[in-house]
């Protein structure tokens, strides 16, 4: 797949929070273009994982709220997520998580992709998930 472009945090950013006018307004002309060109946009699972980071941090949102943003984006035929499937499986993780953070939900995923587990892990509540393991 070829792609038009790719996307850094600080663009995802300002299309889900609409804290600037200005640069809201261009985002949407970038994405609407997309949809119209039927072309894709790239976005690295760095920029995923930040994104998370940045709208739980900066802009206090709550796990259900970070959930929907995320999902909504990942529904969007201009976006295209490196490791979409591990994307989304650690978000499904990250939902029912019995208190691992996203990061450690996303690090899972992606060794999970690669069948490289277990993922082995210091922290307890990350240990709690298939898959994982407590390393002592």
């Amino acid at each position: 797949m070829t792609f038009a472009a790719s996307l850094d945090t600080n663009i995802l950013v300002r299309w889900i929070v609409r804290d600037d006018d200005e640069q809201t307004l261009i985002v949407g002309k970038l994405l609407a273009k997309h949809v119209n060109q039927h072309s894709s946009l790239f976005v690295p699972i760095t920029v995923a994982l930040e994104l998370e980071w940045v709208l739980r941090s900066r802009y206090k949102f709550k796990k259900p709220e970070v959930l929907s943003a995320l999902s909504a984006l990942l529904m969007t035929f201009e976006l295209v997520f490196e490791s979409e499937g591990a994307l989304e499986q650690a978000l499904a993780t990250y939902e029912d998580s019995r208190g691992a953070d996203f990061a450690e939900c996303l690090h899972l995923a992606l060794a999970t992709k690669e069948k490289a587990l277990p993922f082995l892990t210091f922290d307890v509540a990350a240990a709690n998930e298939e898959g994982a393991k407590l390393l002592k």
